[in-house]
């Protein structure tokens, strides 16, 4: 978690930011003239605490997308490293080259080895620009391909992490077959003989989160939002704008719990109050509990009844209404 000084707000954790800023100005007062206010900074500190927890109580749609987007916030990296002992990062897709934008790698998850893989996005502006903020090319796809059949080769589960605005809309990845990699993908996670979760751990935008997202189960953090279009972007097709995106979010309604009613996602993972980016220990914590009860679940059934599973899991999604002739 960031240090108080370098903590970055949102606006509508004003109040949080206030109370901070209390804080601060007290402790710094106290330094200064020798006089003993713990008590009163405790009190705020709690009230810290409690503003948090009311803020988590009353967001939008729209304040979840932007928290999911919150430059505090863990990314895939950090949560391998809260989660897993041992990580061995793999690099490359054996054909054109290796992609930053997308990491995976063994690591030991509760004492068992599983394959790790997801979006990286950077934490400071020289690492996004490397990460291509998150958004992978072919390569980043073909290299995760790989990672998973080396992980059925050896029997060992794969966990995905998903957090990107997409995959990458250029023109060279669309020379180099961006479409058809994510497609491959889809195709090949249906048919993976090992356990396969999947997690929303931040942004889940479009055919970029499919990419890596077809598992036995699929799991999403509570503030994080799973579409097929970002609300900026759909608010600028529908109204020529941006300024209609909070209305956007609303009508996607691509919140976890609206993924959950609509049978897209199977569980919601809670975060810590006002949001993951306030603890990362406990964001991890609550994971890895999650996911180790959904591997010793997987692992009650045979292969070819998870690979079944799946395929009928996705091909009941979504629901139609077909007009008489």
């Amino acid at each position: 978690m960031p240090e108080n000084k370098n903590r970055q707000f949102l606006e509508f954790e004003r109040p949080i930011k206030d109370l901070f800023d209390e804080i601060e100005r007290l402790k710094a007062h106290a330094e200064k003239t020798k006089l003993d206010n713990s008590d009163y900074i405790a009190k705020l500190e709690n009230q810290v605490f409690e503003t948090r927890k009311q803020v988590t109580q009353t967001l939008t749609s729209w304040q979840k997308v932007q928290l999911s987007r919150h430059p505090d916030r863990p990314y895939t990296l950090k949560y391998i490293q809260k989660m897993g002992d041992n990580f061995v990062e793999l690099f490359g897709d054996r054909n054109v080259k290796d992609d930053k934008a997308m990491v995976g790698g063994f690591a030991q998850l509760d004492g068992e080895t599983v394959m790790f893989i997801g979006q990286q996005k950077g934490i400071n502006t020289k690492m996004r620009q490397l990460r291509n903020f998150g958004m992978a090319n072919p390569e980043g796809y073909r290299k995760a391909l790989r990672l998973m059949k080396l992980a059925e080769k050896f029997n060992k589960p794969i966990i995905t992490l998903i957090d990107t605005p997409g995959a990458y809309p250029g023109m060279e990845a669309e020379e180099r077959g961006q479409g058809e990699a994510i497609a491959r993908n889809i195709y090949e996670m249906m048919r993976l003989k090992v356990p396969v979760i999947c997690v929303i751990i931040g942004e889940g935008a479009s055919g970029g989160a499919l990419g890596i997202g077809v598992g036995d189960r699929v799991l999403m953090l509570e503030n994080s939002w799973y579409t097929v279009i970002s609300p900026e972007n759909c608010s600028s097709i529908l109204w020529r704008s941006w300024d209609q995106k909070e209305k956007a979010a609303d009508e996607l309604k691509l919140t976890s719990d609206n993924m959950l009613k609509f049978g897209l996602v199977d569980r919601v993972v809670p975060e810590p109050f006002g949001g993951a980016h306030w603890d990362y220990d406990e964001a991890a914590a609550n994971l890895k509990s999650v996911l180790i009860e959904t591997l010793q679940e997987l692992k009650q059934v045979t292969a070819e009844e998870r690979v079944r599973q799946r395929i009928s899991k996705f091909s009941k999604m979504g629901f139609w209404d077909e007009q008489p002739v």
